[in-house]
């Protein structure tokens, strides 16, 4: 086995063990909840092609970046989009059969979705233990477009599997409680976010 193909699958082995549990799952899954599924995953996609980029490019000058900093930032999104789903979600004056009608993924358009999609996960990538792991192995293979080739394929399957697993949820429950689920859920990232810049 050639050198670039034994660092391709280390690192789509290594990213998948890394990502599977892990927000990046979670988030992409409740995102696809919220808005159409190739929407979610058009943007998704885009931010892990930028943050594989990031990590082969830079290497290990990602480990210099301020821990808290990140933390903060990635408290803030989490919160924003936690605000905007609760929001929603506790609405009043619908009927069920409205609620239907009105909260489902086709209300917002392809791009928005695409748009917020990309930023929730770039965020939650931003320092993550894959990006850096990434950034290790290029640094110890030599072998950066394998090593960037296998980590975004890990990514996109781990988001792939969580879209899939979001479209059979969203079909079994009302719109309006999945808002409600998907901000209580981001609620919590933003809280362990803003819990890590504090305690560190």
């Amino acid at each position: 086995m050639s050198a670039a193909l034994i660092a391709f699958v280390t690192t789509f082995a290594l990213v998948m063990a890394v990502e599977l549990p892990d927000k990046t799952f979670v988030a992409t899954l409740v995102l696809t909840t919220r808005f159409r599924p190739k929407a979610v995953l058009s943007g998704v996609s885009a931010a892990f092609v930028v943050q594989a980029l990031i990590a082969v490019g830079f290497g290990s000058v990602l480990t210099f970046l301020p821990d808290q900093l990140v933390s903060v930032i990635v408290g803030v999104l989490f919160g924003a989009g936690a605000a905007m789903l609760l929001r929603e979600g506790f609405r009043t004056g619908d009927d069920d059969s409205h609620d239907a009608a009105r909260g489902g993924a086709g209300e917002v358009s392809f791009r928005r979705a695409a748009l917020t999609s990309f930023g929730v996960l770039f965020a939650a990538e931003w320092g993550d233990a894959s990006q850096l792991a990434t950034a290790g192995l290029v640094a110890r293979s030599a072998q950066p477009l394998a090593v960037g080739l296998g980590s975004f394929a890990a990514l996109v399957t781990v988001a792939g599997l969580a879209v899939l697993l979001g479209r059979k949820i969203r079909t079994k429950l009302r719109p309006r409680l999945l808002q409600r689920i998907a901000g209580f859920v981001f609620a919590a990232f933003s809280l362990i976010a803003f819990g890590t810049a504090i305690f560190g």
